[in-house]
């Protein structure tokens, strides 16, 4: 079991398979803004940092955390773990890798956002700590903090 860096050409067709398998269906979102955001998926990835999850480190993500630093807070952009490896603690640990390289950096406080019809990701982020701060009506989504 091992966290590592994204590597791009290698993990990049991974991570927006995993997008489209495990993170689409739950939203919201209509097709066009569906397609606008898988656009500006690789942008994201080059401004954020992704930490993959895997067996050894030459093998294919079995998961991967994508966040953002904004000074003092750390911002969950995506999380998905492959079906197969969900329940065995692949998302914990990268969690808790994203928090710890945030806390080094001198964040104090986390947020994520969770598709109003994603109840098991709700569930697995108020395990974590994290508590509903406020629903966004707009783009159906729950928003989720954690103090670090």
């Amino acid at each position: 079991m091992m966290i590592r860096y994204r590597r791009p050409k290698q993990d990049d067709a991974f991570i927006m398979r995993f997008i489209d398998s495990q993170l689409v269906p739950l939203s919201h979102l209509n097709p066009v803004q569906l397609e606008a955001v898988r656009k500006d998926i690789p942008k994201r990835l080059a401004r954020g940092i992704t930490l993959v999850a895997c067996q050894r480190y030459e093998d294919n993500p079995l998961g991967f955390v994508h966040f953002f630093l904004h000074g003092e807070l750390l911002y969950i952009d995506m999380l998905a773990v492959t079906p197969e490896s969900q329940r065995k603690r692949w998302g914990n640990t990268l969690m808790v890798h994203a928090e710890k390289f945030a806390v080094s950096r001198g964040c104090k406080r986390s947020k994520v956002m969770v598709d109003a019809g994603n109840a098991n990701g709700l569930s697995f982020y108020k395990k974590l700590g994290y508590v509903t701060v406020r629903f966004h009506t707009q783009n159906q989504c729950h928003e989720l903090e954690k103090t670090l």
